[in-house]
Formats: C-alpha cells, structure tokens, sequence
C-alpha cells in the first residue's frame, strides 16, 4: 500500500460568526474556501491540474453554502477545470472526515494528489435557522428531534446534551469552567507566541483589502470569577413545547433515561464559540510528492469512525480515540499531543478523565472554546494545528477526534516526519 502524506495545512483566522459583528460575515463562503485553496495551491507551487480531487466538508448544505462547494470553491481559487470536486456533510465531524477519506483513496492507490478540508459561515447558519424556524421547519443541526426516529433514538438539542452528560457523569461546574479557563489562557499564548503564524492566512477582499488577518474571537481577559458569574445557557429552551405533542429537549433525553435530572452546566464560556473560517490540508502520496519535489511534514497513520449513543449525542470521541489506536496498533502512551474539538467543556473533560490522560498533552494550544467552531472546517483545522505543534515541540504522534451530531466521531492519527516513510 502507497502511504499517505500531509504536505500542508493552512486555514483563515476564525472571525466572530454574528451577521454585523464579524469581519468574515460579509464574505461568500466560497470565497472563505476559495482563499485556502489558493493559499495551498501558491505555497507549494501546486500544479493544480495534477489534484485529482477536491473532498470539501460543510455541514449546513443550505443557502450560500449550498451546492457543490468544494467544486466551486475550487474554480474560483484558479484550480485546473481538471480538478475536480466534493462535498460531504458529518456534521462537526466533517473537517476530520474530508481529510480520512482523502487519505483512504491515496492509500488504496485510486488517487495521488487531494486536497481535503472545509467551511462553516455560522454567520449565515444562524440567519437560516431562524428563517427555517419561523416557517415551521426545525432544522437537524439545531438538534431537534426527528418524527420518524423519536420513539427509537431520541435526540435532543446539543447543549441540552451537553448537560445531560455532565450530569450523568457527576461534573461539576467549577471542572467545566476550568476547561473554558484553560482554553483561553493557552489559546492567549499560543497567539502571542505565533504558534499560528505558520498556517493562518489572511482574508482578503477581492479589491485587495485585508479583511481579517487575526483571531477574532478569544477572550483573553477571561478570569474564573467571570465564567462563575454566567447564566447556565439551555435551562430556558429545555423545556419549551417543541410540538402538539409537548415534546421538549429535556423530555427527549428522559424518553431513554427517565431517571437522569439534567442540570445545567454550560454557558457561553464554557462552550464552542460561534464563528466563521476555513480549513485546508494538502494529502499526496510519496510518489507523488517526490515527483514534485513536495516534502511531507506529517504520514497519516490511522483513521475510524465511531457512533456511540445519539440521544447523549456527544460521547462517541473516546471509543474512537479507542478505535483509532487499536487500527494504529498503538496505545494512549505513544501518542505525544491529543486534539479534542472543545464543543461543550464536558466533551473533553470526559474525554481526558476516561482515558487518563494528562491535560500537558490535551488541546495545548486552546480549543473551540476560546478560538470557535467553525463546523464544517474545525477537524481540518485541528490536525493542521496538531501538525504544527508536533513540529514545534519536535514531538512524533497526535491523536485528532471530535464529537458530532447523531451520535458519532471520526478520528485520525498523525506521524510527523522529515522525509518519506519506506
């Protein structure tokens, strides 16, 4: 079998995902896309009429964003019209994915050059969930539940998940607020450091001006004082009529675990942030690269998929990490740097606890807390972070996983390397 290799990654600065208040929100999505598809194609002086395909991941396939974006995306970033291109739908699984199946088709020797990623303009999401509320559609990605699936697999709204975990697993609110803590305090010297530098690429307008060129959403002030003074966020939608039937989010996850009192632990700082960005990682084989003089920075060394429960919705990055690792043939203790997307604080705090892992080794740089959660594109975007924090702790194996809506997580594990695997 060919190996697969991660020649680059690159994505935007995350901008604030409100419509007025974000630098991103104005833009076209595919503009987003189209600027690290550029990026990737000029700083490797990619022959683009040599990628065999483009494998995109969006999670809100609707509006702006609707449509084959990868394809387009690719087009209007200048691709050889020979490039072709797809869009895939995880939900916040996505990013991880696009990037797993790019690696399985150079692996399997059906393709030689990919380049893998995604987008997510929560800006615009927002905007089309109210107008689909207010027509009397419920849209999935807000978590509502489905008719036809309601008496077997219940699902509720994600945060209402969040607490219903929390509560299940006996955390406490001060652990929770701790996770968001952290994520901002490191993800404040991760940026002040320049641990970013090598793969944000600035957002520019088509007339040349710079639209964003920094993190836009961290919260470095952050005290533990303030995240102790915020309102629990789900306690008002958890029990709101969501039918005729008085179905609610709370009574959806009491249709599998009547006994479980939800508590309410999240809130806005202990919880992804809400933004807009884009995500690209360029996956050739060694013979590829070689051709092309490409140096590799990173072999992809194992990927899974997993579903767990999709009432709870959010547990499935353990027995993922559990999966990835047995496929690997590896353990806990040969992975030097772990990225668990931060969706909710108890996403990796459960994760760490489970596996026993030591916090040194877990999102160093901050997570989705502190920098946002583009859906689509935030699983690219960790292994492009991970590759580059191994290369600057000079650190071999990171471990990538995230939960996603329904119940599932993919995984991916990552060796990083200065020349080709034989």
């Amino acid at each position: 079998m060919a190996e697969a290799y991660i020649i680059d990654a690159v994505r935007t600065p995350r901008g604030i995902g409100k419509q007025g208040k974000g630098a991103l929100a104005e833009q076209h999505p595919q503009h987003l896309a189209a600027t690290v598809l550029k990026a990737i194609k000029e700083r490797n002086n990619l022959d683009t009429a040599t990628v065999d395909d483009v494998i995109w991941s969006v999670s809100t396939q609707d509006g702006l964003q609707a449509g084959d974006l990868g394809r387009m995306a690719a087009l209007d970033a200048g691709y050889d019209v020979t490039s072709s291109g797809t869009t895939l739908d995880r939900f916040c699984g996505g990013g991880i994915t696009s990037v797993n199946l790019a690696a399985a088709q150079v692996i399997s020797g059906m393709e030689d050059c990919i380049v893998a990623g995604g987008t997510e303009m929560m800006s615009l999401t927002a905007a089309m969930s109210k107008e689909k509320m207010q027509a009397g559609i419920k849209p999935m990605m807000m978590g509502s539940y489905n008719e036809r699936l309601q008496g077997v697999h219940p699902q509720s709204h994600q945060g209402i998940c969040g607490d219903a975990i929390a509560s299940k697993e006996g955390f406490t609110r001060e652990e929770l607020d701790e996770v968001g803590y952290r994520s901002q305090k490191r993800a404040a010297e991760a940026i002040a450091e320049g641990r970013f530098d090598k793969s944000v690429v600035p957002v520019v307008a088509d007339d040349g001006t710079v639209v964003l060129d920094r993190e836009e959403y961290p919260r470095p002030q952050t005290t533990r004082e303030d995240l102790a003074k915020l309102e629990p966020a789900f306690t008002k939608i958890a029990d709101v009529p969501l039918d005729a039937k008085g179905n609610t989010f709370r009574g959806l996850v009491n249709q599998k675990y009547p006994d479980l009192e939800i508590e309410h632990f999240h809130h806005a700082g202990n919880s992804s942030g809400v933004v807009d960005g884009a995500a690209a990682v360029l996956v050739t084989s060694g013979e590829y690269a070689k051709k092309h003089g490409l140096k590799p920075r990173a072999r992809i060394v194992a990927t899974a998929n997993m579903g767990d429960d999709p009432t709870l919705m959010l547990n499935a990055p353990v027995p993922a990490a559990k999966k990835v690792l047995e496929k690997a043939g590896m353990t806990l203790d040969e992975i030097d740097l772990f990225e668990i997307n931060e969706a909710f604080a108890v996403v990796a705090a459960k994760f760490v606890r489970d596996l026993d892992l030591d916090w040194d080794k877990v999102n160093v740089n901050g997570g989705s807390i502190a920098l946002g959660h583009p859906i689509g594109a935030t699983g690219s975007i960790l292994i492009g972070t991970i590759v580059d924090e191994l290369e600057r702790q000079d650190k071999r194996y990171g471990l990538v996983t995230m939960c996603a809506a329904g119940g599932m997580a993919p995984a991916i594990i990552v060796e990083r390397v200065d020349d080709f695997v034989d």
